[in-house]
Parts: structure tokens; C-alpha cells; sequence
């Protein structure tokens, strides 16, 4: 990472914004992101024994990404006319593939939901990481790809490259150098993951 044009950019950040996420207007930012609300209903609907029922497991995962104000509102409809058209075996595919991310082997996991939604064309990396993001915010990250091009390219991220195909290896190195990041920053503009993907985001030029 540039560590001087992450400290410039929290720098600027703190001006615009004293007190980080806590200022009023970042507050109030924050309501419509529901992060709170969308954290405690994915922490319920997705810990390790709700996973017995895989039905409903993929019902809560459709209610999570259609309520999440970052998945785009094209990819919502699609997810759910997909999941709602899953035979039993699919459908336990994607919870058992929810289920080894968020509580086993993370990697068969992401690789095993990747395997279900690619030949649909929704192999997307909003729709993989934004349950992820709610159910452990500290430690999971959100991928938007505009704003992961653009961090890799300004705060000069290496050995990343992003593509528009989800890869684990893309997720497991994106994700520790985030956290490298955030261990940087004032605890105000990283309150979690999510608050401070969206700092960086903010804080990219143009």
C-alpha cells in the first residue's frame, strides 16, 4: 500500500468530516445503509445452526440481498428468480456453500457458491461477499468492483488484479491487505469493514 496517500486521504477525510463515521452527517449516512439492522438479521438468519433447514437458509439469503442498499438493484430480481428456481439439491449446494464460508473451510465454500451461480451469469462479487460482510463486519469484505479497481489502482495495492471472474485468491489477498489498511487508519473512519471500503471509496479521485 501508498501509506502516504492513506494518511493524506484520512487527513482530508477528518476535515470534511470531524469525528469520522460518528459526525452527524455521516450518521445519518450511515441510517440508510441500515448496516445495523442488516448485521443483526444476517448474524440470526445465517449462524451455524441455521443451517439444518437449507430452504430457509436460501429464502433469509434473498431477503439479505434484497434489502442490502449495496448490491445493485439489477442483480436483486435475478438472484431471486434464481434461488427461487433451484431444485433441492442446488438449493442445499448454495446453503452448504454459505455455510462452509461464513463458519468451515472458507475457500470450498466461496468455491462451491461460485460453481452454482456461474453458469447463470451471477457469479457476481456483490452477491458473494455482501452476507459475508454483515454476518462477520470486522473481518469479511465487501467487493464492489469500481471501487476495488479503484483502490488497487490509487492506493497502489501489489500483487492484485482484479477481474470480474470471483476467485478465491483474489478475495483472500484483497481482503488481508484491506485489514493491513484499516489497522492504519483512526478507529472512527473503520468502525468496520464496510465503513471503511466506503472511506476509500470516498476518497478516490474523480
Amino acid at each position: 500500500m501508498n501509506l502516504k496517500k492513506l494518511k493524506a486521504a484520512e487527513a482530508t477525510f477528518l476535515e470534511k468530516h470531524p469525528g469520522g463515521f460518528l459526525s452527524e452527517e455521516m450518521q445519518a449516512l450511515g441510517k440508510k445503509h441500515r448496516m445495523a439492522q442488516m448485521i443483526s438479521f444476517s448474524q440470526d438468519a445465517f449462524k451455524k445452526s441455521a443451517f439444518r433447514r437449507h430452504q430457509v437458509v436460501v429464502e433469509d439469503m434473498v431477503r439479505a440481498v434484497s434489502r442490502a442498499s449495496m448490491v445493485s438493484m439489477f442483480e436483486k430480481p435475478k438472484f431471486r428468480d434464481f434461488v427461487h428456481g433451484l431444485s433441492p439439491a442446488e438449493i442445499s449446494q448454495l446453503s452448504n456453500g454459505l455455510k462452509n464460508f461464513l463458519h468451515a473451510n472458507q475457500q470450498k465454500g466461496f468455491e462451491q457458491m461460485v460453481e452454482i451461480l456461474l453458469p447463470e451469469k451471477l457469479a457476481k462479487w456483490s452477491l458473494l461477499t455482501i452476507i459475508p460482510n454483515y454476518v462477520h463486519p470486522a473481518a469479511e469484505v465487501f467487493v464492489k468492483p469500481t471501487t476495488a479497481k479503484g483502490v488497487i489502482e490509487h492506493f497502489e495495492l501489489q500483487g492484485l488484479q482484479y477481474k470480474p471472474r470471483p476467485s478465491w485468491e483474489f478475495y483472500e489477498e484483497y481482503r488481508q491487505q484491506i485489514l493491513a489498511m484499516r489497522a492504519r487508519v483512526d478507529d472512527c473512519i473503520a468502525p468496520n469493514n464496510a465503513a471503511f471500503c466506503g472511506f476509500l471509496m470516498m476518497s478516490l479521485p474523480g
